[in-house]
């Protein structure tokens, strides 16, 4: 048979030549490009609270999902009290820490912070040690803050049962990764400024996890390596988007993806950065989304504040939660017993209270009887 049906990436003649087609390009770069102007044009109008938890959002996606494309699970409120902690938005000393938790945004808060800095060996050695503090992943031992440098071949496997393991990809071999380490930090050190930013991040990401460097992590510091890149592409150290939630919500395209890019001996890299680009695209996009949630939320309460300026802290609980829930979230409304439960009031408190907002006109009673429920008189009418 053709060999060159097995040769991988890295085995090319031209490796690491990669080859991009610009002019293909050009939509996706225009579209993702637009995409990341416009959320950071509504973002630096937004107070400086508002900006605060809108970073916050960002890190805790971000530790959350390029975790979990690993298969580790990390519990929201930890990451969000880690992440609280080093924006300044929360006491450290009121908050647990979790090891894997700080483990994760440590990787991720030394790639934006790092960003300026030229990238290097002790660079990725000091990340992947971050990942692995204690020199284990799991209960196997391995070499935390330095490349691998096991006889056996690299590799990227689906094992089967009483079968043989199918082999997806073969990175090189041990011994051949430093020098191969010391080419893409060459080229990435030497490519800022001269190749397009989501470009650059993307052959970034696919070059270090065609080499695989680490016995483990590799996922997770190449995922960083690109944030690394962005950062320095935008030329700023704010989180306000995560690109692993995007990975994360199409990991099976994530997947294919760097195995139809790597598993093969074509340069041509044009699929992977389009995929890539898109997914820095939805990532900008579903920042914009929420931000425009928030201020329309904020915009509602402010007018709510206004005219209705001695809502009692259980009213203004029960309004939250099915402004929160939408005009559709809510089946048969907000109903007193709902109430109860809600607020933690009396069955006469939770009456007296929604008649007093259907009165004021905040709410819209709907139903009867037994089936009485109570709506946002702004979902009601359409607003």
């Amino acid at each position: 048979m053709d060999k060159m049906r097995f040769m991988y990436l890295w085995q090319s003649p031209q490796w690491p030549a990669f080859q991009v087609d610009l002019a293909a390009l050009q939509s996706a770069l225009s579209a993702a490009r637009y995409a990341q102007g416009r959320t950071m044009g509504l973002a630096s109008h937004l107070q400086l609270l508002d900006l605060g938890n809108l970073q916050l959002q960002g890190w805790a996606d971000e530790a959350v999902a390029t975790a979990q494309i690993e298969g580790e699970i990390l519990q929201i409120n930890s990451v969000r009290a880690s992440a609280a902690r080093r924006l300044g938005l929360a006491d450290a000393k009121a908050l647990e820490r979790d090891l894997r938790t700080e483990a994760t945004l440590d990787v991720l808060q030394a790639a934006i912070a790092q960003s300026q800095l030229a990238l290097s060996h002790e660079t990725l050695h000091g990340w992947h040690a971050a990942l692995f503090p204690t020199g284990r992943s799991g209960i196997q031992t391995i070499r935390a803050g330095a490349y691998r440098d096991h006889g056996e071949p690299m590799q990227i496997v689906t094992p089967r049962l009483g079968r043989p393991d199918i082999v997806h990809y073969q990175a090189p071999d041990s011994a051949d990764v430093p020098a191969q380490m010391t080419k893409l930090i060459d080229w990435f050190n030497q490519s800022q400024n001269q190749t397009d930013g989501l470009v650059r991040a993307a052959l970034a990401h696919l070059w270090f996890e065609a080499i695989h460097p680490f016995e483990d992590g590799n996922g997770r510091v190449g995922r960083a390596l690109a944030e690394m890149a962005l950062a320095q592409d935008l030329k700023t150290d704010m989180r306000l988007w995560s690109l692993s939630q995007q990975m994360w919500q199409d990991r099976a395209g994530y997947y294919a993806q760097l195995q139809s890019a790597t598993a093969q001996a074509t340069m041509d890299m044009t699929p992977w950065v389009q995929w890539f680009v898109g997914c820095v695209q939805r990532a900008a996009d579903a920042t914009w989304q929420h931000m425009q949630a928030a201020t329309q939320k904020t915009r509602f309460w402010s007018e709510l504040r206004a005219r209705y300026p001695h809502l009692t802290p259980t009213q203004a609980k029960a309004v939250n939660k099915l402004y929160d829930a939408g005009p559709e979230g809510f089946a048969g409304g907000m109903r007193t017993e709902k109430y109860v439960n809600l607020c933690g009031v009396s069955r006469a408190t939770a009456y007296r209270e929604l008649t007093a907002m259907c009165e004021m006109g905040v709410l819209q009673q709907i139903g009867a009887g037994r089936g009485t429920g109570y709506v946002l008189a702004a979902w009601a009418n359409g607003q």
